[in-house]
């Protein structure tokens, strides 16, 4: 998934940023309101984990614009204040969810992975196609029945496809979905991967190129 996590406190974004791509995640940052709009209107974001006291744009103001553009967006929303009438605001704006500050890094990944789920078409929390079945909880992929070690790349991809139940995914939209803001739009990331995922998932090959279009596991 593709996520924001949007920040004032440089050392706190960074410890959650590295927390969540550890679960295979793509994550951008940004330390205030203003830059987090400006990531808002160039990326397609699942999950917006919004601190609601920013600098320059306050994130009640941030969740009420990523509600009115009509985003699929989801929205984590972070606060110190523990009042039930906070909460209750936060919420009231559009927020999908609400963490109140400290929290513990496992919850905040449950969570984000939640909202993922609630971002898009439904689809079951185990992944299964093809004798392949994904769970991104555990982060664990099998094939047939033996397990298949990955990379968070590869593990990002092959859930991607997963997820499009046999339609094909372009090599634009996973290099949007798997990597972050910071990746090269011609790289050959994509089809490198895709290379390493055939070979670590074995014979027969599961994952077809779709000419001009793309990949699909059918």
């Amino acid at each position: 998934m593709r996520l924001l996590v949007v920040e004032d406190e440089p050392m706190l974004a960074g410890a959650i940023a590295e927390w969540l791509r550890e679960e295979a995640h793509a994550v951008d940052v940004a330390g205030d309101g203003e830059a987090a709009l400006e990531r808002i209107a160039v990326h397609d974001y699942d999950v917006v984990v919004l601190d609601r006291s920013l600098p320059l744009v306050h994130g009640d103001d941030v969740c009420r614009r990523i509600v009115e553009s009509g985003s699929g967006a989801r929205v984590l929303m972070l606060t110190a204040a523990a009042e039930v009438t906070d909460r209750v605001a936060g919420l009231s704006l559009g927020a999908d969810d609400y963490l109140t500050k400290p929290f513990a890094f496992p919850e905040l990944a449950a969570r984000v992975q939640s909202l993922g789920r609630r971002a898009r078409p439904a689809v079951p929390p185990v992944l299964r196609r093809a004798g392949i079945t994904l769970d991104p909880a555990l982060h664990r992929v099998f094939r047939d029945g033996a397990y298949v070690p990955l990379s968070k790349k590869e593990f990002g991809v092959l859930a991607e496809l997963l997820r499009a139940d046999g339609a094909p995914v372009s090599a634009e939209f996973l290099l949007e979905k798997v990597w972050d803001e910071h990746a090269d739009p011609f790289t050959p990331a994509v089809r490198l991967t895709i290379l390493k995922l055939r070979r670590k998932l074995g014979d027969p090959p599961v994952i077809e190129t779709v000419t001009a279009v793309g990949y699909r596991i059918p």
